[in-house]
């Protein structure tokens, strides 16, 4: 079969990749160039331990808090604008505890997947600086070391089992070499961390001697259908026809799923992040920052990426610096002895991740469309999540079984 996939981030290339695998000719189209998405600026995360959605009570709550705080690690810019009105009500409406507790099996099962894909790219040979040694999430505070021993119980529980409280002295035997202000974190062995721009860089080239067509800098407009099918579509270039199409454009599929008549509630949630190879903070493992919701990779021995928080705001909106300065302060807090200059706007990366309404990505096929798969508002986890999707559509659009219950992710759930 002809697929098209319409985006070129780790999902649309994931996608491609096991869909050639199953012997598909397959074109991605995206709008730029390929060569600085959101696929590129994360944090590397391949983490089973991530298996709280985003839409939970508290960061409702916090959120409504640090709505006028313009360095707060999550704001939503406020404006009017209806599509954000309904995302925003559907959002607080899913963050429930039973939400939260209902979410966990799902995410943690299509995290392994994921998990397994990377761990079987590296192994063949596929370049992207793989690790597997787990992930440190920092708390500082009294509140933060109850709910992180809750968590350790959440993810023993779920079988995640390799997972552990550390005090503070035992925290710092696993990081000798830094000054650290906490209370103690907890130790997720079963996570693993990659360089993303190798990664993307490295998937590019294999996509290519397979085979996989690319059309960079050809946005997809719109298409034609006919009887419940997708017959073509429309870009800034030409028409294709196409006998499958996956929707994989990340935080701009909203939008597009419009253009083919259907309601997928996507919304940018913008992050920066910095890198360095001059860091003066170097660290042995991935380190979450809890209260600071900042994100700290060391990406090979002198690579250090420092990046985070969640902006519900337009593409068009010009960055914010002060945003990037609130991420510094946080480091500041948890590591005393780190200095370090605001970077000049050229030197820090921020992208849009696609947001669902519920914190869950939508992953499936549509009742409307019975040619489109939907791979979509996977918000923070694109990554992590990005290789077990790919797996996920090859299998759909093959109509075999997946490796997973795929309900939770129906894209339909949330119209």
């Amino acid at each position: 079969m002809k697929v098209a996939i319409i985006g070129g981030g780790i999902i649309g290339l994931s996608s491609a990749y096991y869909l050639r695998l199953q012997g598909h000719e397959v074109s991605v189209f995206d709008q730029s160039d390929g060569s600085d998405n959101c696929s590129y600026g994360n944090a590397g995360y391949i983490c089973p331990s991530h298996f709280i959605p985003l839409a939970t009570p508290g960061i409702v709550k916090q959120g409504l808090k640090w709505m006028w705080n313009s360095r707060s690690p999550f704001y939503v810019e406020p404006r009017l604008d209806w599509d954000l009105i309904r995302w925003g009500w559907k959002f607080m409406r899913s963050a429930t505890p039973k939400h939260v507790a209902n979410a966990a099996a799902p995410l943690r099962d299509i995290a392994l997947i994921s998990q397994q894909a990377y761990a079987d790219w590296h192994r063949s040979g596929l370049d992207f600086l793989y690790q597997h040694k787990g992930m440190l999430e920092i708390v500082q505070t009294e509140a933060g070391e109850r709910h992180a021993k809750e968590t350790v119980q959440q993810a023993i529980d779920l079988g995640l089992t390799d997972t552990a409280w550390l005090t503070a002295d035992q925290l710092a035997s696993y990081e000798p070499g830094v000054r650290m202000q906490a209370r103690g974190a907890i130790l997720f062995a079963c996570d693993a961390h990659c360089y993303p721009n190798r990664l993307m860089q490295s998937m590019l080239e294999r996509l290519r001697t397979m085979g996989v067509q690319f059309h960079w800098n050809e946005g997809v407009i719109d298409g034609q259908i006919e009887h419940q099918r997708i017959r073509s579509i429309r870009t800034n270039a030409g028409s294709y026809s196409f006998d499958q199409v996956v929707l994989a454009a990340g935080s701009w599929s909203g939008k597009l799923a419009k253009a083919f008549g259907l309601s997928i509630p996507v919304m940018p949630g913008r992050g920066y992040s910095i890198t360095t190879s001059e860091s003066p903070l170097q660290l042995n493992y991935p380190a979450i920052l809890v209260e600071g919701r900042v994100a700290l990779t060391p990406l090979n021995d002198s690579t250090m990426r420092f990046g985070g928080t969640m902006e519900i705001t337009g593409h068009q909106t010009p960055p914010r610096m002060e945003r990037v300065q609130g991420i510094l302060d946080a480091v500041k807090r948890f590591y005393p002895d780190f200095q370090m200059e605001l970077p000049k706007p050229e030197q820090v990366w921020y992208g849009y991740r696609p947001c669902s309404t519920d914190g869950l990505p939508y992953i499936g096929r549509t009742r409307q469309l019975k040619n489109l798969v939907v791979a979509t508002g996977h918000a923070m986890l694109g990554l992590s999540l990005g290789a077990g999707t790919g797996k996920l559509v090859g299998q759909l659009i093959d109509e075999q079984t997946p490796d997973m219950d795929l309900r939770p992710f129906d894209p339909d759930r949330a119209r």
